[in-house]
């Protein structure tokens, strides 16, 4: 007898897909997770693809597990978010012919070929790069001519996990923001992009908003994964705007996304862009809200790599145990983190201390120059943001599992000198944010959602010489490799 009501949410990420169960209540029942399989492409420098039939294999496989890990859940639902940029390139017959993660650069040889770049970022909110979508479809078009003249149509990551699970092509509002081929203001795909970037419009999905019931999940994908035919497929969206929609912020508010990079957001009912075409502007996932963004880069992926050299066995709490005890901090660390008002990113990094090496230099001191550094370039992306508009609050919400450190959300909150406050679902962000869009499309009863810690700053006067020597590292690498 299945007791309880749920929802099943699919969540692809930069790094690892994973799958989760929750209750209609926010209480996550099963999670599974496996890293996503990209492959180098050599047609191209810096680009990788995944095949979508495996990546499909791989997310009922997972799908499998999590549900076994809530035997009595009845699903209601099923969501899906992903990470922004990536797209699935879709035939005549519905077969999906190629993944483009978000960190595929096969665009980047036909940058310079777009002659106003400003008129596109006005129009896009964002400065266009090969990062995004259109750039990469151009990739395509100029050197996979055979999968290029099969292309019908193509769809971010989520939106066509919605189509594998409903049978319905369609493309959200948050994720059509990544493409460059759609009026952020306007909310609408623009054909004076389409132009711009010799895209033909018709490849270009129905536009449908976050929480949109497509129907029915498709009983082959229910007896594949052992569900109720009955659940209902909803429009989900990006999942850094999931993740936000966790917090339960207010209006003007700012949140740091920490995850495998590290937006930082603020909540807007208005378009607004930098005249120094230094952030993103976002369509959220409701009707009229906008997110205005820097974004630090990978400081997550940098964390985790970490982790896995100096703490491979040992969980988070041994790390802060060790962190705590430091006495003397032996190196500082440039890492590779995006500031916004640099031009060109950082290619190299690495770690800078005294020679000859001292015995007192431990794992801790580069897992502690590591945190140091991405809450250092927050910092100074927060810094840009603010220049753009005024954040008056004396808080900042947080969430993501780069804030399970409680000595990252302290560098945070000693550096920009405002209370940094998470909730208890702050580390699944993502898949709560998803149960907050089911849960108000199925006519269920919204979240309450409850602070579990406020870091307040402290000392913040003795961090400024370890902020300047941040600085000057940085100045160091920026110099000789870029």
């Amino acid at each position: 007898m299945n007791n309880q009501q749920g929802y099943l949410i699919i969540d692809v990420g930069t790094g690892n897909v994973r799958v989760a169960v929750a209750t209609i209540d926010g209480e996550i029942l099963g999670i599974a997770r496996a890293d996503l399989q990209n492959v180098k492409d050599s047609d191209y420098p810096d680009s990788l693809y995944f095949d979508p039939g495996d990546l499909w294999i791989q997310i009922q496989q997972l799908a499998r597990l999590s549900l076994a890990q809530a035997p009595e859940i009845h699903i209601e639902g099923i969501t899906a978010t992903s990470q922004r940029e990536g797209i699935v390139l879709i035939d005549k017959e519905g077969k999906s012919l190629i993944g483009l993660p978000n960190i595929d650069h096969r665009g980047r040889q036909w940058e310079n070929l777009l002659a106003d770049k400003k008129e596109v970022y006005q129009l896009t909110g964002r400065f266009p790069n090969s990062l995004f979508s259109a750039y990469k479809l151009i990739g395509i078009e100029k050197k996979k001519t055979e999968i290029w003249n099969k292309v019908a149509t193509f769809l971010s990551i989520s939106d066509w996990v919605e189509y594998k699970m409903s049978g319905v092509i369609h493309y959200e509002h948050s994720q059509a923001s990544e493409t460059l081929l759609y009026d952020v203001a306007q909310k609408n795909w623009s054909d004076r992009l389409c132009n711009l970037f010799n895209i033909n419009p018709k490849l270009l999905p129905k536009l449908t908003p976050s929480g949109t019931i497509l129907g029915k999940v498709l009983k082959s994908e229910a007896e594949a994964i052992q569900i109720s035919a009955d659940a209902k497929v909803v429009v989900g969206g990006a999942d850094t705007q999931l993740a936000v929609i966790s917090t339960q912020p207010c209006a003007n508010d700012i949140v740091i996304v920490s995850g495998t990079t590290t937006p930082i957001i603020k909540l807007t009912d208005s378009y607004i862009t930098d005249h120094l075409q230094r952030t993103w502007t976002n369509r959220h996932t409701d009707e009229n809200s906008f997110i205005l963004e820097t974004n630090a880069g990978v400081t997550g992926l940098n964390y985790q790599r970490l982790k896995e050299i100096f703490y491979p066995t040992e969980d988070y709490d041994i790390i802060e145990k060790e962190l705590a005890e430091l006495k003397d901090f032996q190196c500082v660390a440039s890492l590779g983190s995006l500031l916004a008002d640099e031009e060109t990113p950082l290619t190299k990094g690495g770690f800078i201390f005294n020679v000859p090496v001292s015995h007192q230099l431990t794992r801790a001191s580069f897992v502690w120059a590591t945190l140091w550094d991405i809450a250092c370039s927050i910092n100074e992306n927060y810094k840009s943001l603010c220049e753009v508009t005024t954040h008056e609050a004396d808080y900042i919400w947080a969430c993501g599992g780069g804030v399970q450190s409680p000595l990252l959300r302290q560098f945070l909150a000693n550096l920009i000198g405002k209370k940094i406050k998470i909730n208890t679902d702050y580390r699944q962000a993502s898949v709560i944010g998803g149960v907050y869009i089911c849960n108000k499309a199925l006519g269920f009863a919204a979240l309450n959602s409850s602070i579990l810690a406020e870091t307040v700053p402290k000392n913040i006067e003795q961090y400024q010489q370890r902020y300047a020597e941040w600085k000057q590292t940085r100045a160091v690498f920026k110099q000789t490799f870029c």
